[in-house]
């Protein structure tokens, strides 16, 4: 058996870490949840991590990513910007994987298999 690679995309702006799978997730279950809190507890993460994630989104780009509504529990959504990068995102990282099939087909074939995560008991 072989062992699977999976290719993941990062992008920098500034020599700083900008966007990548782990936050194009985030924004994808925030869409689908409508929600800052249920997104992070989807991705098992504090509402506070979460909320930083979004604001650090929201200040890297020309117009926010996510807009909340006002009150409690009023939720949250993605802007056309928002759902543009998730959409510039999905497409770049698609590209690259295609134009790199064949190469990560040879690595995966030079990796030894991945020796299954045993729990301590």
């Amino acid at each position: 058996m072989t062992a699977r690679v999976r290719l993941t995309l990062r992008l920098d702006a500034d020599g700083k870490p900008a966007l990548g799978h782990g936050k194009i997730h985030l924004l994808e279950k925030l869409e689908e949840t409508g929600s800052i809190s249920a997104a992070g507890r989807a991705m098992g993460m504090s509402y506070r991590r979460t909320w930083l994630l979004v604001d650090n989104l929201n200040q890297l780009f020309k117009e926010p990513l996510v807009i909340t509504r006002p009150g409690g529990g009023g939720g949250a959504f993605l802007t056309l910007t928002g759902k543009t990068v998730v959409t510039l995102y999905r497409q770049i990282a698609d590209k690259a994987a295609q134009a790199a099939r064949s190469d990560i087909a040879e690595l995966e074939n030079l990796l030894s298999a991945c020796p299954q995560k045993t729990s301590p008991e």
